[in-house]
C-alpha cells in the first residue's frame, strides 16, 4: 500500500500578511484525495538595503517570527478539515516566487491564494507569486481566489483545448483531477473570427468541433468514468473560458513553453485567466521535451 511518504507532497504558499484560507482548503483536500502530505511554505523576504546592522538583524528576526506564527496558525486548519493528512512546514529566506518555484521540483502540485492584484501591481510587487510561479513551476499550479462564489451542482471542471501538446497536458490533468474528485469535465475550444478576411462561421465552428472531438477522443478513453462534454465557443479564449467556468470548480489550461520572459513562458491565455477568471485556475506545464 502506498503511503503519503511515498508520493510527492502538495505544496501551499502561506502569506503572513494575508492568509489564503480558500487556497489552504483546496490544497488540503487535494492532499487527502491523492494520499499525499501537505507542505506549508513561507518565504521571508531579504531585509531592505536601507536597513543595516543591528536594525537589520532585529527586523529579520521579527519577519521570521511572523512567518513561524503564520505557519503554526495555518497548520490548524488542515488538521481540522482533513485529520488524516500529514502536515509539515518549511520556512526559508528568499523571494516567495523563487522559493515556491524551487519547491515545485519536489511537489506534485503547488497551490497559491490570489490577492487579485492588477497587472502592473502584479509585476512590481515583491510579494507577487501567482504569475511567476505559474509560469515557471515544474508541476501544475492552482491559484485559488478567496472571493466567495457559487459552484454549480453537480460540480464540473472546464479545460481549454486547442490541439496543442500543452492543451493535451491540460486535458490529462483535468481528467485526472475530475476522476479524483468525482466530477465531470467540459472541454472548450474557443474560435476567434478572423479580423481581416471573411469566414463562414458555421463551417468554422463545425471544423473546430471536429478537431475538439479528435483531440479528446484518445485521452478520454483512459477515464471512461469521467463524464466529458464538448463546447466550441466563439470569442477570445480568455473570455470564452472564463465565462464557461464562472460556476465551475476550476478551469484548467496548459502553459505555453519554457523559454522567454515570464509572461511569454506562461502564455497569454493562462496569464489572462489569472486576472479574469472567478474560479481557481490550474496551469499545467508543457510535457517533458516540449518547448512550446
Amino acid at each position: 500500500m502506498t503511503s503519503a511518504s511515498d508520493v510527492l507532497p502538495v505544496v501551499v504558499g502561506v502569506d503572513a500578511a494575508e492568509p489564503a484560507n480558500a487556497a489552504l482548503d483546496w490544497a488540503t483536500d487535494e492532499a487527502a484525495l491523492r494520499g499525499a502530505s501537505l507542505q506549508l511554505v513561507h518565504a521571508v523576504l531579504p531585509v531592505s538595503h536601507h536597513v543595516r546592522g543591528v536594525e537589520e538583524t532585529a527586523h529579520h528576526k521579527a519577519l521570521r517570527q511572523l512567518g513561524d506564527e503564520a505557519l503554526d496558525k495555518a497548520m490548524l486548519r488542515p488538521h481540522e478539515r482533513q485529520p488524516g493528512v500529514e502536515v509539515t512546514t518549511f520556512i526559508t529566506d528568499g523571494n516567495p516566487a523563487q522559493v515556491l518555484t524551487r519547491q515545485s521540483a519536489h511537489a506534485q502540485l503547488v497551490v497559491l491564494g490570489s490577492r487579485r492584484l492588477g497587472r502592473l501591481a502584479e509585476m512590481l510587487s515583491a510579494f507577487s507569486t501567482t504569475v511567476p510561479v505559474s509560469a515557471n513551476a515544474a508541476c501544475p499550479v492552482v491559484v485559488v481566489p478567496d472571493d466567495e462564489r457559487s459552484v454549480e451542482e453537480p460540480p464540473y471542471l472546464v479545460v481549454g483545448v486547442d490541439g496543442s501538446p500543452s492543451a493535451d497536458a491540460a486535458l490529462d490533468r483535468a481528467l485526472e483531477t475530475a476522476a479524483a474528485r468525482g466530477v465531470s469535465v467540459r472541454a472548450v475550444w474557443a474560435w476567434q473570427r478572423p479580423l481581416l478576411r471573411f469566414a463562414d462561421e458555421q463551417s468554422a465552428l463545425e471544423s473546430c468541433n471536429k478537431q475538439l472531438q479528435e483531440a479528446t477522443a484518445g485521452r478520454a478513453g483512459a477515464y471512461r468514468d469521467v463524464p466529458l462534454s464538448h463546447s466550441v465557443l466563439p470569442g477570445h479564449p480568455v473570455e470564452a473560458l472564463a465565462d464557461a467556468a464562472e460556476h465551475a470548480l476550476a478551469v484548467v489550461v496548459g502553459r505555453r513553453g519554457r523559454e522567454g520572459f515570464t509572461g511569454m513562458r506562461l502564455g497569454s491565455v493562462p496569464h489572462g485567466l489569472l486576472h479574469r477568471a472567478v474560479c481557481p485556475v490550474i496551469t499545467v506545464p508543457p510535457p517533458a521535451g516540449e518547448g512550446v
